[in-house]
């Protein structure tokens, strides 16, 4: 799969993605600082999966309506790197084909899938 991984995810779930053989783009590794609107549309552009921690996202996808290719929002009360990546390894083993165009939000304990109509 195709990931922009934003800078607030980390290196460490980029690095372990692309072990996992995935193409990740990580914006802490490859293009820090870009605003939130660059980011999402970076992502539409390249086909690309959104995974970041940032709720201002969910705000940008809903009350604005931007276009996105897909956005895993992770909420984790715990936000070190290996409850990341577990978050992820369990999103992605039970998920994966759900994951491209819906909006997908992760804690400890619960993974929503919204959907959105076709355009």
């Amino acid at each position: 799969m195709r990931f922009i991984v934003d800078e607030n995810a980390g290196p460490t779930l980029a690095a372990w993605l692309r072990n996992n053989g995935h193409d990740v783009f990580s914006i802490y590794e490859q293009a820090r600082g870009l605003d939130d609107i660059e980011v999402i549309e970076k992502a539409f552009k390249e086909n690309r999966i959104l995974i970041t921690s940032d709720k201002d996202f969910g705000e940008i996808i809903f009350r604005e309506h931007r276009r996105h290719r897909g956005v895993i929002l992770i909420r984790l009360d715990d936000e070190r790197n290996k409850n990341k990546v577990a978050a992820i390894e369990r999103v992605l083993q039970n998920y994966a084909n759900r994951l491209v165009n819906h909006f997908t939000v992760v804690t400890e304990t619960k993974i929503r899938i919204t959907g959105f109509p076709p355009e």
